[in-house]
């Protein structure tokens, strides 16, 4: 496997410049390009061996929040633990559109092929971009999920997938606020498949071949451009 490639504020444009780190697919690579984001206080390494657990020999694109609750990097502000800053949130997600965009012209991806893996505060910036850039990305696998907005925006989501991954004792997603996000993605369309385990707000290794299915499912044409 190529190692990462490390990347910080000075290496490209302005939607370039957060840290990040990418992963060049393997030779003869014909899937996705994975996007990988990470929890609070997370960083872009964080996910990287899962990415490859999930899909051996993928591309992987992994940014890091860029907001900062104390010393733990996020990628939005929350009020509390629970309420999020709808307003920052939007704009976050729009940052996050714009990078991707700005990601596919650096390494040679097609804009929109990829599909993002995100866990706790990944997996609500996931499912926010889905609803507010849906051109950004084709599928999700959320883990440790919450629905993003009070009242999620009116979106077509035809066409996309999504995998929601979460535990029934999650304090932090219960879940009342699972059935809402899956009803959420599901009312604009989306297609989506529920994962429930009997822990927390954990990742559950029992969902993984689940997880790596879903990947191998994509239905893309090849994402990287040769």
């Amino acid at each position: 496997m190529t190692q990462p490639r490390v990347a910080g504020s000075a290496d490209a444009g302005a939607t370039l410049a957060r840290p990040h780190a990418w992963v060049p697919g393997d030779p003869g690579w014909s899937g996705p390009v994975v996007l990988l984001l990470h929890g609070t206080g997370g960083n872009e390494r964080d996910l990287l061996p899962l990415g490859r657990e999930l899909a051996p020999g993928a591309p992987l694109l992994a940014p890091r929040g860029t907001v900062l609750e104390g010393t733990m990097p996020r990628f939005f502000r929350r009020l509390r633990e629970g309420l999020f800053d709808e307003a920052d949130l939007t704009a976050r997600a729009a940052e996050l559109a714009w990078f991707i965009a700005a990601a596919a012209g650096e390494y040679g991806f097609t804009p929109g092929s990829l599909v993002a893996v995100g866990f706790s505060n990944g997996a609500n910036i996931a499912s926010a971009l889905l609803l507010t850039h849906p051109e950004a990305i084709s599928d999700a696998i959320l883990i440790a999920a919450m629905p993003p907005f009070g009242v999620a925006p009116p979106v077509d989501l035809a066409g996309h997938r999504v995998l929601i991954s979460n535990g029934r004792r999650d304090p932090m997603a219960p879940p009342p606020l699972t059935s809402r996000l899956v009803d959420d993605l599901t009312s604009r369309g989306a297609s989506v498949d529920l994962l429930v385990h009997p822990g927390g707000h954990q990742f559950a290794a029992d969902h993984l071949p689940a997880m790596r299915a879903f990947l191998k499912q994509t239905g893309h044409t090849e994402s990287i451009r040769r």
